[in-house]
């Protein structure tokens, strides 16, 4: 359990990889070697406001939005919530200045966006310098292919028949493409606008692709803007979460009232216009990126470690040999299959709080009080209401007209180890409770 921990987590700092499967054109050293080197903003992988504010050991503000603030006061509790943080409460960093708190340009994102939320602010003080080990929600296929086998037995016959026969449907279904990808991983390229329009045509029936595509070109996008609105971001540290923003709206209508990521599959002329209408000097070199990293990040975020990917093929593959061979990502699969179940929103606790514990287990030994989307450092950040080594103040918090937040009302609240109710989150699909990210 140890090691699938582990392995979901990055260190953007150091120079260590993770196990992964052989017969790749590129090792993750390359890629981490031309990201950080090679990219105008490649420092801020390891420089950035996050790092620095979780390595000084010094307190951490933070903000987050809810509409429940009633019933926070009332109640005195607050809960955690899945997504890409797996067990932790959404938040948004803060830079503490003289005349207030600065939001991290995610954070005031949200404040524009999220006029019908009230804004909380929360001073964590850690016991010591956190570890900078982000949580990278597409490498977490092994724990939710764990999960499922543990607790499978929540499961009616007809339930568990049903979720394994829509996965390896899924697989047969994007077999081709998904054999084109390792093709591509291990040095056999497509040319890049036919690999994007077979990318694209398959998200919807694989829609775990279309989540690996969104953070490749975000990753793109915000490693290789020069725009002023950019540099401007880069001179605090931060990057430029507007560019993923402004894409993913103008890719998936509606994107902005569901961020559901497995719509999103932009063919190669439409994502080249979408880019260029964000950055017109991006355009260029795009389509070669997405080809190579998806592909190189697709053979390992699926395939079990030491696993020649050259050998891999999907077309004939059941559901044991997956979970011999691609384990990461029968478990990707699974979790998405488990969402569309009738009961989930019955099952919903029993499958993820499972995770959840484990996921404060595993940040409580390791000393992470606030734990990041380590997909990228973009500023997603969260709280542990498991940590039991940091102080926490909790206020409610008002924004003057230049943007900076100033705390009001102390909050007299606890976090509870517990997940919150699907239907009290971002992740339900609709009245009925089901969660987002999976196309039925």
């Amino acid at each position: 359990m140890q090691h699938e921990w582990d392995n979901a987590h990055t260190d953007h700092t150091g120079s260590a990889t993770r196990p992964g499967p052989s017969g790749l054109a590129e090792t993750e050293a390359d890629w981490r070697r031309h990201l950080v080197h090679e990219t105008p903003n490649g420092w801020l992988l390891s420089g950035n406001s996050v790092t620095q504010a979780l390595t000084s050991g010094r307190p951490v503000h933070l903000m987050h939005t809810t509409v429940a603030l009633g019933a926070i006061r009332a109640s005195g509790q607050l809960y955690a919530s899945t997504g890409c943080l797996v067990a932790a409460l959404y938040c948004a960093p803060l830079a503490a200045e003289p005349a207030g708190l600065r939001p991290h340009n995610l954070g005031s994102y949200l404040l524009e966006t999220k006029k019908h939320t009230r804004t909380l602010v929360f001073e964590i003080t850690p016991d010591a310098p956190v570890p900078p080990k982000g949580i990278d929600y597409l490498r977490l296929g092994a724990v939710h292919l764990r999960t499922y086998l543990t607790h499978r037995n929540f499961l009616t016959e007809a339930e568990d028949a049903q979720l394994r026969r829509a996965a390896l449907g899924r697989v047969r279904a994007a077999a081709p493409f998904l054999d084109t990808l390792l093709a591509n991983a291990t040095g056999h390229p497509t040319p890049d606008a036919e690999f994007i329009d077979r990318l694209a045509a398959t998200v919807p029936v694989f829609p775990f692709l279309g989540y690996l595509y969104f953070e490749v070109v975000s990753e793109y996008l915000m490693l290789n803007s020069k725009t002023p609105e950019t540099k401007a971001y880069a001179q605090v540290a931060e990057m430029n979460n507007r560019l993923y923003k402004r894409l993913a709206f103008s890719a998936v209508r509606n994107m902005d009232k569901l961020f559901d990521l497995s719509r999103f599959n932009p063919g190669h002329d439409r994502l080249l216009r979408l880019i260029g209408q964000i950055e017109a000097g991006l355009t260029a070199g795009a389509a070669c990126y997405i080809r190579r990293r998806v592909s190189h990040l697709f053979a390992t975020v699926a395939l079990a470690p030491g696993q020649d990917a050259t050998s891999v093929t999907f077309g004939a593959a059941d559901f044991d040999i997956l979970g011999a061979t691609a384990p990461h990502l029968l478990g990707q699969l699974v979790f998405r299959e488990m969402r569309v179940i009738d009961r989930y929103p019955q099952l919903y606790l029993a499958f993820e709080q499972s995770k959840a514990l484990e996921a404060w287990d595993y940040w409580n030994t390791e000393g992470i009080p606030m734990p990041f989307n380590g997909t990228i450092p973009k500023g997603e950040i969260g709280i542990n209401p498991a940590y039991p080594r940091s102080r926490c103040i909790v206020w409610t918090a008002e924004t003057c007209e230049r943007g900076l937040l100033h705390p009001t009302d102390q909050l007299d609240v606890t976090f509870l180890p517990r997940l919150a109710e699907l239907g009290m989150t971002a992740m339900r699909r609709d009245e009925t409770g089901k969660a987002a990210g999976h196309l039925r």
